[in-house]
């Protein structure tokens, strides 16, 4: 395996502490501290100057739509739209068809991941049986055949007494769960948030309160039980409070915000432009503005994309029938950018630590750092780069962006995983 000499980057590595001007070196797949004189002879070079270098990024919330939906997205599709965006390791979410609730689907699922990522993808298992919320899946078998947590996400468990031996078992099992946190009875027929844009628009409003009340639950249940529960997508102020009140208690529970609930409320969908259309719902400025303040004093912490690609004739439907979710993996990085470093005056190694290591360290990953003897994960990007983005001509098999035809500021420009470049110049380079 060749060696890679980066060179003049501003190197920004939030495991160790490092932001400063300088290089990074690889050899044989892994980071090493410099290159021999041999080394750097035979090395590739990459003139870094004016881009940033830092871990490859981690996404632990994408629907990669494989087994059985591959009209939408493919594992093979859904990791190169994560190289283009500079993401390194991504964990899948088990709503497949059929759903990820044995080891047999696991292993069909690790089987394609190897023939067809160009990153790495890790599965998750459901909590329970088809994703029906009313028997446990088998929870040791799904560890054993390689899964790195459990979740119903894209549907919630809604038995209380269900959810406690849930969280029982992955506690014995080493395993995080995460939870899509909604409360059916609260949601049926809903399709945006309840308030005075859902009044405006005739459309059945999704409350806060169908959110807070399992993040209450599901506090409740990691206080009880001391098992590490994951709040998804967080979207209401209410829950922000919860969790940070939580957390003072030094309760168990970790939460993560998506790029989509931090730059954008409910008025975006007063065209009833169905690429606004997700789970849960975009919400007001006040409950955007608590999520940033979340992720500020660490209430929150991580951001995750919740990737959810559909195709243009599944959404292009009348707005009640539309599915939810949107693309996030090619524009996470820039509408983040934009958000918490621009408008919010948050650190740019904050910021990537939010993106790096903290969802490495949430799930158990080997990945977030430029560590000697690391595998050498990277994403090199220009902070400060305006281009175009057309979802149409993206690495998702699927369009469904709220940012397409936007101008976005900051972008990737290669990204490597294990010391080979798989994406650069917009292009995906090899396997």
């Amino acid at each position: 395996m060749s060696s890679l000499w980066i060179k003049n980057a501003r190197v920004i590595d939030p495991a160790a502490k490092r932001d400063a001007a300088g290089d990074v070196c690889i050899e044989a797949g892994k980071f090493v501290p410099s290159l021999s004189a041999a080394a750097k002879k035979r090395a590739k070079v990459i003139d870094a100057a004016g881009l940033v270098a830092c871990p490859g990024l981690v996404d632990i919330h994408v629907h990669f739509r494989e087994p059985g939906q591959a009209h939408k997205e493919t594992i093979g599709t859904g990791s190169r739209a994560a190289a283009a965006g500079g993401f390194t390791s991504v964990i899948c979410m088990p709503n497949t068809s059929p759903v990820a609730d044995n080891a047999g689907t696991i292993q069909l699922m690790k089987d394609v991941i190897a023939r067809d990522a160009v990153v790495r993808v890790y599965p998750t298992g459901c909590i329970t049986v088809g994703m029906k919320g009313q028997a446990l899946a088998p929870i040791g078998s799904l560890k054993r055949a390689g899964v790195v947590a459990i979740t119903d996400d894209g549907d919630c468990v809604q038995s209380n007494d269900l959810m406690r031996r849930a969280v029982e078992y992955a506690k014995m099992f080493d395993l995080p769960v995460m939870d899509h946190c909604q409360d059916h009875s609260m949601t049926q027929g809903a399709v945006m948030n309840e308030g005075v844009m859902s009044t405006r628009l005739g459309l059945r409003g999704w409350p806060n309160a169908a959110e807070d009340l399992i993040v209450a639950r599901n506090v409740i249940l990691s206080e009880y039980t001391g098992a590490h529960i994951h709040l998804q997508h967080i979207s209401s102020r209410f829950s922000v409070d919860i969790i940070r009140r939580a957390k003072l208690r030094g309760v168990k529970v970790t939460a993560e915000a998506t790029p989509h609930h931090l730059a954008l409320t409910d008025d975006a969908l007063a065209t009833y432009d169905t690429n606004f259309k997700m789970n849960p719902p975009l919400r007001t400025e006040a409950d955007r503005q608590a999520l940033i303040a979340g992720l500020r004093d660490g209430t929150l912490d991580i951001v995750a994309t919740d990737h959810a690609p559909h195709t243009d004739y599944e959404k292009d439907k009348e707005f009640d029938y539309a599915p939810n979710g949107i693309l996030g993996l090619e524009t996470a990085l820039p509408v983040t950018l934009e958000i918490l470093v621009r408008q919010n005056r948050f650190k740019l190694p904050f910021v990537v630590d939010l993106m790096t290591r903290r969802p490495a360290k949430l799930m158990n990953l080997p990945a977030g750092t430029l560590a000697e003897g690391a595998d050498a994960d990277l994403c090199l990007f220009d902070p400060d780069e305006k281009w175009r983005y057309d979802a149409k001509a993206g690495f998702s098999k699927s369009s469904n962006s709220p940012w397409s035809g936007q101008t976005l500021t900051g972008r990737v420009r290669t990204t490597v995983v294990g010391g080979k470049i798989v994406f650069a110049d917009g292009k995906i380079v090899s396997r």
